[in-house]
C-alpha cells in the first residue's frame, strides 16, 4: 500500500483527489493539509510514502515545504502539482528535492503512474515539461 499525503489549499481539489485515488488499488490518502505549514506537520506526523504537493499554497509554498522537510530529514518522494506550466517552480522544486512535477489537468492514469514511479524511487516529469526542456536545449546549441 502506497500511503499518500495530499497538500493543496483548495478543499474541493483535495476531496476530489482523495475520491479519485480511492478507486485505484494499492494507494491510500492517509493525510491532508490545506497550507504549507500544515503540510510539513502532517508529513512529520504521518510519514507518508509519497507527498502530492501543490506549488502555490498559503504560509509556505511547495518549494518552501520541500526545503523545510529536507532540513528535518523527513522529505518523502514528492510530486509537485500545479495548474500552470511554470519553469521556475519546476527548477526550484527539483533543486529542493521533488521527484516529479505534474499539471493538475493530467489524466488519473498518469497521476497514478507518477505516484507509483516516485514511490519506487524513480522520477516523473509531465510530458509538457519534457518538451520545454528539449526546446531549451535546442536554443542553447
Amino acid at each position: 500500500m502506497i500511503r499518500v499525503c495530499l497538500a493543496d489549499d483548495q478543499a474541493l481539489f483535495r476531496s476530489g483527489m482523495r475520491a479519485l485515488l480511492a478507486l485505484f488499488e494499492g494507494i491510500a490518502v492517509v493525510a491532508e493539509a490545506e497550507e504549507g505549514e500544515a503540510a510539513v506537520a502532517k508529513v512529520l506526523e504521518c510519514r507518508p510514502d509519497v507527498l502530492l504537493l501543490d506549488v502555490r499554497m498559503p504560509k509556505l509554498n511547495g518549494v518552501e515545504v520541500l526545503a523545510e522537510l529536507a532540513r528535518e530529514s523527513a522529505l518523502p518522494p514528492t510530486l509537485l502539482l500545479t495548474t500552470f506550466e511554470d519553469d521556475a517552480a519546476l527548477i526550484g522544486g527539483i533543486r529542493a528535492g521533488a521527484r516529479g512535477f505534474l499539471l493538475k489537468g493530467t489524466t488519473p492514469e498518469t497521476l497514478v503512474e507518477a505516484i507509483r514511479t516516485v514511490a519506487a524511487g524513480g522520477t516523473f516529469l509531465h510530458a509538457a515539461y519534457m518538451e520545454i526542456g528539449r526546446a531549451s536545449c535546442r536554443k542553447r546549441v
